[in-house]
């Protein structure tokens, strides 16, 4: 049935791009995560206002920010080839694919994760710091906690971008069903394999949008 809807198809290489693309968006999301949390807890602490108040650091891990999300992702690639293959030691594969994604995913991380402590009630951090909660125990038992389900939603959000991303790096070689697609589909003038591509690309992002709600609505108490 599929080899008739689908004539062009190698099917060993489609599932092998397949658990490519997957391969590329669970690390990258996970180092996004870290980074992500670490870039947005940096930026609320030191707000004007905040435990850590400092306006050169938040301008300075600010600007950084700014930058990294206004480049375009397909150009972010090419920039940071030297640096891909001093740390991969190629600029082909999934692996490859990895530093640019991390990097292009996780200043828009943080950008949502400071949005979400912002989002906690100012009552409750202040109800700690009068008990003389110390700074870490506020990080740790009140604003992560109370901004959690919005910290899950917004890598869920950054996630399905991801996966858009490793797209685009399959067309410069990055693996994946981007180079699948790419490769077998566009170059061979085969739509049945850009076909295959993109359903399972929106089966993917349908998937880790699922998993996504389903741990915010868990963790959200109210």
């Amino acid at each position: 049935m599929l080899d008739q809807l689908f004539p062009n198809v190698v099917w060993d290489s489609f599932w092998n791009a397949v658990s490519e693309t997957l391969y590329m968006v669970v690390i990258a999301t996970a180092f996004t995560f870290v980074i992500g949390i670490l870039l947005g807890l940096l930026l609320y602490l030191t707000a004007r206002g905040n435990p850590w108040q400092n306006s050169i650091v938040y301008g300075i891990v600010g600007a950084i920010v700014n930058v990294f999300r206004a480049i375009p992702f397909i150009i972010l690639i090419l920039l940071l080839l030297p640096i891909t293959k001093f740390i991969t030691g190629t600029i082909f594969g999934p692996s490859a694919a990895l530093p640019a994604l991390i990097i292009g995913a996780a200043p828009f991380y943080a950008r949502l994760v400071e949005i979400g402590l912002r989002e906690v009630d100012r009552g409750v951090v202040e109800a700690a710091e009068a008990m003389g909660s110390s700074n870490r125990h506020i990080v740790f038992k009140v604003l992560l906690p109370e901004s959690m389900p919005a910290l899950v939603s917004g890598i869920t959000v950054t996630t399905v971008a991801l996966i858009g991303f490793t797209a685009m790096a399959g067309i410069i070689g990055g693996g994946g069903l981007g180079t699948f697609a790419y490769q077998q589909g566009f170059q061979r003038n085969a739509g049945d394999v850009m076909m295959i591509a993109t359903i399972a690309i929106v089966a993917i992002v349908f998937l880790f949008q699922w998993i996504g709600d389903f741990i915010t609505n868990r963790l959200d108490k109210r």
